[in-house]
């Protein structure tokens, strides 16, 4: 189990980090950022962000829900998998940007979910053997996703007219969220990684 199933408040469980816990983490400061922008007082409208707050019983700062929790997943998502400042940065930006009222919030987090679905697809068609080569170091790994999400950014012509169109659409996506390749990259890494650590789990409990 990870943080959020701990009653103690710790950050230390890297031998339990999961795909599922990291995207909590992220629903979390994007939810966080929302609260804040949009002067959000419910927080049952904001369900990760309420589960994380009543977990670690984070007290409200200000009298402004999402403040003390933006700070607190921040600090988890950079100190526990390895997150700079300008990845929160494009974060919060991408939600100033497309989130002007609480009624935005839906659209934009489809937006976001159609976003991660291309990108994840076009990635298993691209990476599927590179992926079972790389699945034993991480330098690697890394290498490689930073040479396929430039390609995705940057190449014109795919020999595949599926991968084309995927690779046009997650530009389009990136484009309209304020996401850089940089921050793909990033992302794109830390789930692979964590999702590497959540198949070694799921093959020892298999045996």
């Amino acid at each position: 189990m990870g943080l959020l199933h701990k009653k103690e408040e710790t950050t230390d469980y890297a031998g339990e980090r999961s795909v599922e816990e990291f995207m909590t983490f992220i629903r979390v400061y994007y939810q966080a950022v929302m609260a804040v922008n949009l002067g959000i007082t419910n927080i049952n409208m904001l369900p990760d962000m309420a589960l994380f707050k009543r977990m670690l019983k984070i007290p409200t700062q200000n009298n402004k829900p999402g403040l003390a929790e933006k700070s607190r997943v921040k600090k988890v998502l950079m100190q526990d998998y390895g997150l700079g400042e300008y990845f929160f940065k494009e974060i919060d930006a991408s939600v100033k940007k497309n989130c002007k009222s609480q009624q935005h919030i839906q659209t934009y987090f489809f937006q976001f979910q159609g976003f991660c679905q291309d990108l994840f697809g076009l990635l298993d068609n691209l990476m599927q053997w590179k992926f079972r080569l790389s699945m034993l170091v991480n330098k690697l790994m890394r290498r490689q996703i930073t040479r396929v999400i430039h390609d995705v950014f940057t190449k014109s012509e795919w020999k595949e007219v599926n991968d084309q169109k995927r690779a046009w659409s997650i530009r389009k996506y990136a484009e309209t969220l304020g996401y850089s390749e940089q921050w793909v990259t990033d992302f794109v890494y830390n789930i692979l990684v964590l999702a590497k650590a959540d198949n070694k789990r799921d093959r020892k409990k298999n045996k």
